[in-house]
Formats: structure tokens, sequence, C-alpha cells
């Protein structure tokens, strides 16, 4: 009896890494051998890079309410303590965002900490 091979289930399986691969330089993307390891080096990255992506944006955030409350003659650090011992709960990201495009509305949660 000949060997069978599954020919539908490999063809698919080849072609779902060169769909993935669309888009790369050269061999990466119709070289199968090749595409596939460019394929799963790619997507290590995009899960490396989903945490990373939290931790660019945090420090982003921290560095432009730092540059606000600077302004307004506080470092970070006494923003957070004071946000905190006041107990107002507001998240970094919306507090940057006040920063950045609301400066008025950023000046008057300064001003009621003052009090």
């Amino acid at each position: 009896m000949p060997r069978s091979s599954n020919s539908v289930a490999s063809r698919k399986r080849r072609k779902k890494i060169l769909k993935k691969a669309k888009g790369y330089f050269g061999r990466r993307k119709n070289v199968y051998t090749i595409a596939k390891n460019a394929v799963e080096k790619g997507l290590s990255y995009a899960y490396r890079d989903r945490k990373n992506k939290k931790r660019v944006f945090r420090s982003l955030w921290i560095t432009r309410i730092n540059a606000a409350a600077r302004q307004h003659s506080l470092s970070y650090s006494e923003l957070i303590n004071k946000l905190k011992t006041k107990g107002i709960e507001i998240n970094r990201k919306v507090l940057a965002d006040l920063a950045m495009n609301e400066p008025e509305k950023f000046s008057k949660i300064i001003k009621d900490l003052e009090t």
C-alpha cells in the first residue's frame, strides 16, 4: 500500500504561514522555511512588545504629568502624594490627558490640593 500524506492539511498549514509573512522582504515572504522562522520571530516580538507598550505609555504619562506639575512648582512625586492624601483617585492616563489637552482643569485640580 502506498504511503498516504494529507496534502490538503499540509498546504493549508504552509499557506497560513505564508499569509502571515506577507509584506516581508526577499525570501522571507515566499520561501516556507525562511518565512516560518520570520513569522515565529515576529510573533514572539509582538507578544513581548504588548507587555512593553504598557511600560512605555506609563513612563510617557509620568513625564507629561511631571512637566505640567513643575509649571505649578510641584514635582511629580509631590503631586501624586498630595492626590493620595486627599483621597483623589485619578489614574495617570487621565491625569496626563488633562495636563496636555485641558491645562485649566489640571491647574484646578492642583488648586484643590492646596486648600
